[in-house]
């Protein structure tokens, strides 16, 4: 298996394609966004350049390609408000595996080592997180990658007809 990551530092059509078409997916949109309703979850939306773009200004974004193929992306952000523990110096992480045939296969497991590298290269010591309760799969690869739950917050997402919690974890590097 052929895996590279890129930083993104110049958006393309391809990519935002690539991103809106995620965004849209039904069977990730409940697994990467909080969702307050199921209006929420039916809620389609287009990814812009300019939209891209100005995530970058606060988002440290890198592609994921599996056999020359983008097949995902994922990201960290510094000190965002959002964090559970406030902890000065800590990289909030996202990892988005968007096409259904590189799901499965190890890759998230090797993004997430190669953007811990990347963090712990900017001298950052704590990356914090959140997986939906509901997705078991992304909590035990966490937990085997050795992050440590450090608090729930209730009613978070909506899914399925009711409110989910959001678990919340943490890993020194």
């Amino acid at each position: 298996m052929n895996i590279k990551f890129a930083k993104l530092v110049a958006p393309s059509a391809e990519i935002t394609e690539s991103f809106t078409k995620w965004e849209n997916d039904p069977a990730l949109i409940y697994l990467m966004r909080p969702n307050q309703t199921q209006a929420d979850l039916d809620r389609r939306s287009v990814i812009t350049l300019e939209e891209l773009q100005k995530r970058l200004e606060h988002d440290s974004i890198y592609l994921i390609y599996s056999e020359g193929q983008l097949v995902g992306e994922m990201d960290y952000q510094m000190n965002p408000t959002h964090l559970y523990k406030q902890e000065v110096n800590t990289a909030w992480l996202g990892i988005k595996i968007g096409e259904e045939s590189a799901r499965g296969k190890g890759i998230g497991f090797l993004a997430i080592q190669f953007l811990e590298r990347v963090i712990k290269l900017q001298n950052v010591k704590r990356i914090e997180l959140g997986v939906f309760e509901f997705n078991t799969n992304a909590h035990k690869l966490y937990q085997k990658l050795g992050y440590q739950e450090i608090g729930r917050i209730p009613n978070f997402t909506f899914w399925q007809g009711k409110m989910w919690t959001d678990i919340r974890l943490e890993k020194y590097i």
